[in-house]
C-alpha cells in the first residue's frame, strides 16, 4: 500500500503524517519489555583498530585514558577515575561515590580516602566554608540522580560547564527558557556561575549565621513551665472531647433505641391486626404464616436499622473528629503565639544585658530574625541560593535522625535535642522536618492506657486523630522560636488525574509556611516523609542491627519548595499564601500540568507556555507534549511513557498496543511525546524518567522509570485514521540515544525520520569500541523473519553501515542492536547479550 507524497517537513514530531487505512497485525510480538530495554542475541566478530575517544579525559590515580564507561568523576577540580583506581590514598580500600570523602584541611587536595583516614577539622565540629567550596566546585551530589553522571567530559570547568553561554536565558536550539522553571535542581545543571561566584556568601549567611542558640537566652525550666501550663489546656480540652464525645454518644444510642421501639411497636401492631383477622377467617395455617412473616420482618427491620445507625454514627463521628481539629488547630495556635511570645521576651532581656557597657542602656541590634510575624510575601531568592546539595544538612538531618530513636517527655526536651546546635532558622526548621519524616507517625502504636507522663503521651493529638504533620510542625516551629502557619488549600494529591475539577472535598490538604532565610517559605512533611529502605523499624539504641538499617529515605523536594514550582500541586484557598507575584486562580491551577516532585528534581520544565494538563488534538487526531531538560542532564536522563484510556486501564486498540500510537524523540535538549490518537475519546499520557549512566544501560542492570508527569489528551473529533507505528522496540526514535549511550555519532541521517526510495544506506561512526552490531526491520501485516534477508551491515575501522533495501514502498521501523567490547558474555554456551541502540522510522518511496 503506497503512502501519499509527503515533504520532510522541520519537526520532527510532525513528521509522522502518513494518512494510510488501519493495517492490523494478526501476530503480536509478546514479552515486548516496556520499562527496560530490548536485547538480541546474535554472535559478531570484535571490531577493532578504534580511534580514540574524542572526550577522553585521564585517571588521577594511574594517569591512563579512562573512557565514559569506567569513569568516576568528575569529583573535586573535575578529577576523574578508573573504577578501579577508585581507593583511598592511604589504606587502599575501594570506594564508591556515596562512600568516599575529601581533605577538609586542604582544599587543594585532590586525593580521596575512606572515612576512616580522611583528614578532618576535628570532632564534632562541621568547616561551614569548606562545605560550600566542596559543592561549588564538585558537580552536587544529589540523593535522586544517580551519582555517576557528570557533565561533559572534559577535563576543566569552562564557559559551557559553568552556563556562561546560556547566561542570556536562552536554549542552546532558541527556545526562551523562563526561570519559573529554574527553581529545585539537585543535579549537575545548578552548576552555574552565579552559584560558583556567590554560593559562599548566601550560605553562610542562611546556613551558618551562628546565631544564638536558645539556651543561651532561655532557661529550659523556664520554657517547661510554660509548656505544663499549655499541657493543663490540652488536659482541659481532651476531657472536653471525651464528655463531649460520651454525651453524643448516649444521645445516639438513646434515639436508636427509640427508634426501633418505635418501629417495633409499628411492626407487632400489624402483626396483632392480621392474627385476629386469621382466626375470624378460621384458618390455622395463615398464623404459622404470619408467625414466620413477623420473624422476617424483624430481621430485616434490624439490618435496617444497623446499617442507618451506622452510616448516621459514622457522619456523626467524622463531624466531631472535624470539630476537635479545629479546636486542637485553635489551641496550637494560641499557644504558639505564647511560646514565641516568651522566647523573643527572654532574647530581648538576654540582648540589651549583654550590649549594656558602664550601666547604659543603648540600643539593641537587630537580629537576624523578626520578632513579629511578616506578612506573606514572595521570597527574594529561590531555594538553591540557600542550599544547592542537601548534603550541607547532613549533621543537622544525623542528629534529627539519633534523636528520633528516642522518646522524649515533653516538647522542649525534644526541640533542645533537635536545634541546640544549630546556627541558623534554616536548620532549626530541617532538624525539626527531618525528625518528622523519620519518624513515622502514620504508622505508631498507642496503649489506650497511655499516661499523660509518658513520652508518648507527647504525641497525643496524633494519637487521638486531632493534630496531624503539620500542626505538629508549627507547634515544634514555635517552641524552637520560628514564625509558621497552616496553609488549607486543595492538592493534586492521590487520585487525582489531569482534568479533574476541584468542586468538593476529595482534594482538601493543608501544609505549612515556615518565616526563614528572610522569607515565607513552603514545607510539606506529610507528602516529604520517606522512611526506612532497609529496615521495618528505627533501631533500638545500643542495638546490633546493620548500619544498612539507617538509610532513610525522603523527598527535600517539600522543604523550602519555591512558589513557582509548589503551586503546580498545592493550591491555597487564600491567594495572598500563594507567595507569588502573581496570583491564579482556581481554574487556571486545575489547567497547568500535573508534574511530580521528580520532575523539578531532574531540572525538567515546559518550553512552550500553552502545555496544559488537558491537550486537544487537531483534525488529524495528534498532540504533542514537549519537555525541556538542563544540558547537563541530556546524557543521562532516559524517558518512557504509557498511554491508555482516560476511563478505565485498557491500553490496547483493535489488538495494538496504544504505545504504538505515540512517537518519542529527543531534538537537543527537548524531548518531544507526538500523540496519534485511534479513535476519538479521551486518552491518558503518562510520562516516566530515570537517570542512568552509560555502564548502567549497558551491562543490563534493573532501571526503575518513575512518573514525572500526566496529561489527559482529548480528541473531539477524529478526520484522518492513523496507522500504528511498526513494531519496534519500545522508547525513543532517533540515533541521539545511540550518541549518548554508545558513542554513535550518526554520519549519514541524524533526524528519527527517513524519507528513501527503494534503497538506503545508513552510517555511525563510533567512539568508543563497539561490536555485534545486528539490525532489524518491521512493517505492519509482514514477519519480521521474512525481512530479515533486506537488512545487512559492515564494519570498515571506526565506520559501521547498515544497507537496507525495501520489497515494497511503505513505512518501516529499524531496530539496531549491539554491545561494549570487553563485557561478559551471559554464559560460558550463550551468546553475547545485545543492547537495543536506537531506532529509526522509514518512508520508502520511489518518488523519494
Amino acid at each position: 500500500m503506497s503512502p501519499a507524497v509527503v515533504t520532510k517537513p522541520p519537526d520532527i514530531g510532525q513528521q509522522w503524517l502518513l494518512r494510510l487505512k488501519p493495517i492490523r497485525k494478526h501476530e503480536e510480538r509478546k514479552g515486548k519489555p516496556t520499562c527496560r530495554k530490548d536485547f538480541k542475541h546474535k554472535g559478531m566478530p570484535v571490531v577493532s583498530n578504534m580511534q580514540s575517544n574524542f572526550y577522553e579525559n585521564h585517571c588521577f590515580r594511574c594517569a591512563n585514558t579512562v573512557y565514559p564507561v569506567d569513569r568516576i568523576g568528575p569529583l573535586k577540580d573535575c578529577t576523574f577515575f578508573h573504577q578501579g583506581c577508585f581507593k583511598c590514598a592511604l589504606c587502599g580500600s575501594k570506594l564508591t561515590l556515596k562512600s568516599y570523602c575529601n581533605n577538609q584541611n586542604d582544599i587543594d587536595d585532590k586525593e580521596v580516602y575512606c572515612t576512616s583516614h580522611v583528614p578532618k577539622i576535628g570532632p564534632g565540629h562541621l568547616d561551614g566554608s569548606a562545605v560550600v567550596i566542596r559543592s561549588a566546585l564538585n558537580v552536587p551530589r544529589s540523593y535522586y540522580v544517580n551519582e555517576q553522571i557528570r557533565a561533559g567530559g572534559k577535563s576543566s570547568i569552562d564557559a559551557d560547564a559553568l552556563g556562561i553561554r546560556n547566561s542570556s536565558g536562552r536554549s542552546e536550539n532558541g527556545n526562551s527558557l523562563s526561570s519559573d522553571h529554574r527553581y529545585g535542581v539537585f543535579d549537575a545543571s545548578a552548576l552555574h556561575i552565579r552559584h560558583a561566584l556567590n554560593q559562599t556568601e548566601l550560605q553562610k549567611r542562611y546556613l551558618r549565621t551562628h546565631e544564638r542558640p536558645l539556651a543561651v537566652y532561655l532557661d529550659e525550666e523556664t520554657q517547661r513551665q510554660l509548656e505544663m501550663k499549655h499541657r493543663v489546656e490540652e488536659d482541659d480540652l481532651y476531657r472536653k472531647f471525651a464528655r463531649m464525645r460520651d454525651e453524643e454518644e448516649k444521645k445516639f444510642k438513646e434515639e436508636f433505641r427509640e427508634e426501633w421501639e418505635k418501629e417495633l411497636e409499628k411492626l407487632t401492631s400489624r402483626f396483632e391486626r392480621e392474627m385476629v383477622s386469621s382466626r375470624s377467617r378460621k384458618k390455622s395455617d395463615d398464623s404459622k404464616v404470619l408467625t414466620l412473616k413477623l420473624q422476617q420482618e424483624k430481621e430485616d427491620l434490624e439490618k435496617n436499622l444497623t446499617l442507618r445507625r451506622d452510616k448516621k454514627k459514622e457522619s456523626l463521628t467524622r463531624k466531631l473528629l472535624e470539630h476537635e481539629r479545629a479546636a486542637t488547630a485553635a489551641l496550637v495556635e494560641k499557644q504558639s503565639k505564647e511560646m514565641i511570645t516568651l522566647i523573643n521576651e527572654k532574647k530581648t532581656e538576654y540582648l540589651k544585658s549583654e550590649y549594656r557597657p558602664d550601666g547604659e542602656i543603648i540600643d539593641v541590634p537587630d537580629d537576624t530574625y523578626p520578632v513579629q510575624a511578616p506578612p506573606p510575601s514572595p521570597p527574594g531568592i529561590a531555594k538553591t541560593d540557600i542550599y544547592v546539595d542537601p548534603s550541607v544538612f547532613e549533621e543537622v538531618d544525623q542528629i534529627a535522625i539519633t534523636v528520633a530513636q528516642e522518646d522524649q517527655k515533653t516538647f522542649t526536651d525534644l526541640v533542645r535535642q533537635l536545634v541546640g546546635r544549630c546556627a541558623s532558622d534554616v536548620e532549626k526548621a530541617r532538624s525539626i522536618f527531618r525528625w518528622i519524616t523519620v519518624k513515622n507517625l502514620n504508622t505508631m502504636h498507642f496503649d489506650e492506657d497511655t499516661r499523660g507522663d509518658t513520652p508518648m503521651n507527647l504525641l497525643r493529638g496524633i494519637k487521638y486523630g486531632t493534630e496531624s504533620y503539620h500542626v505538629l510542625f508549627k507547634r515544634l516551629c514555635s517552641y524552637a522560636g520560628l514564625h509558621c502557619v497552616v496553609i488549607k488549600g486543595y492538592s493534586k494529591s492521590a487520585g487525582y488525574q489531569p482534568g479533574v475539577r476541584f468542586e468538593d472535598s476529595r482534594f482538601r490538604n493543608s501544609w505549612n509556611a515556615v518565616y526563614v532565610a528572610g522569607a515565607w517559605r513552603f514545607v510539606q512533611c506529610n507528602w516529604g516523609a520517606r522512611h526506612l529502605v532497609n529496615a521495618k523499624e528505627v533501631p533500638k539504641p545500643g542495638s546490633k542491627s546493620k548500619s544498612d538499617s539507617l538509610r532513610y529515605e525522603y523527598d527535600d523536594h517539600y522543604f523550602l519548595t519555591d512558589p513557582k514550582e509548589f503551586i503546580y500541586e498545592f493550591y491555597p484557598l487564600q491567594s495572598e499564601w500563594q507567595l507569588l507575584k502573581q496570583s491564579i486562580t482556581l481554574q487556571e491551577f486545575e489547567q497547568l500540568p500535573f508534574v511530580r516532585s521528580l520532575f523539578f528534581r531532574y531540572g525538567l520544565y515546559f518550553p512552550e507556555e500553552h502545555t496544559k494538563a488537558v491537550m486537544v488534538t487537531d483534525s488529524t487526531g495528534a498532540a504533542t507534549i514537549r519537555l525541556g531538560m538542563p544540558t547537563t542532564m541530556q546524557n543521562s536522563l532516559i524517558f518512557h511513557y504509557n498511554l491508555k484510556f482516560y476511563e478505565g486501564d485498557q491500553d490496547s486498540f483493535e489488538a495494538v498496543s496504544l504505545k504504538r500510537f505515540v512517537m518519542q524523540s529527543v531534538v537537543g535538549n527537548t524531548v518531544a511525546f507526538r500523540v496519534h490518537a485511534p479513535c476519538s475519546g479521551a486518552l491518558l499520557l503518562d510520562i516516566f524518567a530515570n537517570a542512568v549512566t552509560p555502564r548502567e544501560y549497558l551491562t543490563g542492570e534493573p532501571m526503575k522509570f518513575k512518573s514525572v508527569c500526566k496529561f489527559k489528551i482529548v480528541c473531539e473529533d477524529l478526520q484522518t485514521v492513523m496507522v500504528p507505528l511498526p513494531d519496534c522496540a519500545s522508547g525513543e526514535w532517533g540515533p541521539v540515544k545511540a550518541t549518548r549511550l554508545f558513542g554513535l555519532q550518526p554520519v549519514t541521517h541524524p533526524d528519527a525520520l527517513i524519507f528513501s526510495g527503494r534503497d538506503l544506506e545508513i552510517e555511525f561512526r563510533m567512539s568508543r569500541p563497539l561490536t555485534d552490531f545486528m539490525a532489524t526491520l518491521h512493517k505492519n501485516g509482514m514477519e519480521e523473519k521474512r525481512l530479515s534477508k533486506y537488512v545487512s551491515h559492515s564494519v570498515n575501522d571506526d565506520i559501521v553501515t547498515f544497507n537496507l533495501t525495501f520489497p515494497e514502498e511503505g513505512q518501516y521501523g529499524m531496530d539496531i542492536y549491539t554491545r561494549e567490547v570487553g563485557l561478559p558474555e551471559s554464559g560460558p554456551n550463550e551468546k553475547h547479550l545485545l543492547t537495543h541502540c536506537c531506532k529509526y522510522l522509514v518512508n520508502s518511496s520511489k518518488r523519494n
